[in-house]
């Protein structure tokens, strides 16, 4: 049998389908939804899904940006494109120098749902296109998403555009500057300008990492270590340290009625499908799983027509453990955006001595994680909830920027990601 959610858990999770949300301040390199009747905000680069959302400057690549709204009536959406900076600041570029095309067009191509239960209208954006013709130059994109008379945005989808100028060397090691083998990852990194001219490489070349595209744990500011010929080397940098954390837990929610991969049981309460994860646990080890690092992909039980024939479930997420004070645990993982947020706070049953969630999710295949928040912090951590395993298999992302001495916006001029496990 399914556990059971309390009334509160319930009525949460419906007024996510139908409540406004606060907007917060854009801060690093989110996809942020501020209307709740929005969901699956999802930006891929060239249709790939396990893919971070980086393309290459002038070379036929493209970016989707896709997101359905749970209402089968029509709404006109309009884009706005911003070039950012390093930090996702708006960069001094005027948008005749960022791009051939223009701002608050529509978004034109939307398909309905069929045969579901939770009506809804699915829309994708695709960059460049013909009315945007070109993304001139390297560097980050916002794409703000405007509902039709309303003047804030309602969405946000954040990608990349590189210019590969330098070459980017990650070293990853569990043998770290704070510990050996056991809770943390540490990473070398060397940045060869060999084929690039740069002046002063020192002070205009800036890395930013993060691990598992979490941008509540990005590092930048980063001084390098030793200098040689063209390469800048950064080695035994504590802030290149990571919690080396454990292996996402999966789940599948793939047909109405028949529970799949650690779903605990589907019910139907009128007008809704209910999908109940399987409890979880507080980690004390570590725990082996091939995941795809915090991802998912949205596919129904026929695998065919994914986009408009996957239903929405109100899905139960349960981790039974003693209560932390000090602070609030999050689901975690792109289906929350990587967002810690309000929306995916998860409350304490002082009954069952457990953390409960339930949100609405599309049918699919899933990586999540918890995180807990200490207050006044605004990076989670998974030492409470996961556990820290250096066996651990992390993504690790880096990304160079230049802004030559003069120039008005931050070039993106090498991109590199490695998949590491720990031995």
């Amino acid at each position: 049998m399914p556990h059971s959610a309390p009334q509160s858990i319930l009525l949460r999770a419906a007024l996510i389908l139908c409540t406004a949300a606060a907007t917060l301040p854009l801060q690093a390199q989110e996809n942020r939804i501020n209307l709740p009747r929005l969901k699956t905000l999802r930006v891929e680069a060239n249709g790939q899904w396990d893919a971070a959302p980086v393309i290459l400057l002038n070379a036929g690549q493209f970016v989707n940006i896709s997101f359905d709204d749970l209402q089968h009536n029509y709404v006109r959406y309009t884009y706005n494109i911003t070039h950012c900076n390093a930090d996702w600041t708006p960069s001094a570029l005027l948008e005749n120098e960022y791009m051939d095309g223009f701002n608050g067009l529509r978004i034109d191509r939307y398909e309905p749902s069929l045969a579901t239960a939770v009506d809804y209208n699915h829309y994708t954006l695709t960059l460049p296109n013909d009315d945007v013709r070109q993304l001139k130059v390297s560097g980050n994109y916002r794409v703000d998403i405007f509902e039709d008379g309303n003047d804030a945005p309602v969405a946000t989808a954040c990608f990349s555009i590189v210019e590969p100028k330098v070459g980017i060397g990650i070293n990853v090691t569990p043998n770290t500057d704070i510990d050996a083998y056991r809770a943390h990852q540490q990473l070398e990194l060397e940045v060869n300008y060999a084929q690039y001219s740069v002046s002063n490489p020192e002070t205009e070349l800036r890395p930013v990492v993060v691990q598992n595209r979490r941008w509540d744990k990005q590092v930048s500011g980063l001084r390098p270590t030793y200098l040689q010929a063209n390469k800048l080397l950064y080695s035994h940098n504590r802030a290149l340290i990571f919690e080396a954390g454990n292996e996402y837990r999966r789940f599948e929610i793939l047909d109405e009625y028949v529970p799949t991969m650690r779903v605990e049981s589907m019910q139907w309460v009128d007008p809704l499908y209910h999908a109940y994860v399987m409890t979880d646990e507080q980690r004390i080890n570590y725990i082996y799983d091939e995941d795809q690092n915090g991802r998912y992909l949205v596919r129904n039980g026929d695998n065919e027509a994914n986009e408009t024939e996957s239903d929405y479930f109100i899905t139960h997420f349960r981790l039974e453990m003693p209560e932390i004070p000090g602070g609030d645990l999050y689901l975690n993982g792109d289906l929350t955006n990587n967002m810690l947020t309000e929306e995916f706070r998860m409350q304490y049953n002082l009954i069952d001595h457990a953390y409960e969630l339930a949100i609405p999710l599309k049918q699919g295949s899933y990586n999540y994680q918890y995180l807990f928040l200490p207050s006044g912090s605004a990076s989670g951590s998974t030492t409470e909830t996961e556990g820290n395993f250096h066996q651990t298999e992390n993504e690790y992302g880096v990304y160079v920027y230049h802004r030559p001495f003069g120039d008005r916006y931050d070039h993106l001029v090498g991109y590199n990601r490695v998949n590491y496990r720990g031995q």
